[in-house]
């Protein structure tokens, strides 16, 4: 299995594939066996580590609510879209 820093690379390489405007979780970067297969230690240290990169870099993913399960939210938000929130 990969260390948590190539965990990261994978989930924001994948980031590049979503659509303008779409809201996700971190675990739905990944294959739901993937994710299950990542202990939870490593799986909360991923959450921790993408919310850092994402915070304190220039990123199109903007940090939004959590979910009812604390689960953090983001949203793939382009400079050049007009979305209305």
């Amino acid at each position: 299995m990969y260390d948590v820093n190539d965990l990261l690379e994978l989930a924001l390489k994948e980031t590049e594939n979503l659509n303008n405007g779409e809201v996700f979780l971190v675990k739905e970067l990944f294959k739901g066996y993937e994710w299950n297969r990542i202990p939870r230690k490593d799986r909360l240290l991923l959450g921790t580590l993408f919310l850092n990169h994402i915070s304190r870099n220039a990123s199109p993913i903007q940090v939004i609510e959590k979910t009812t399960s604390g689960q953090q939210k983001y949203r793939i938000q382009n400079e050049n879209s007009h979305l209305v929130d």
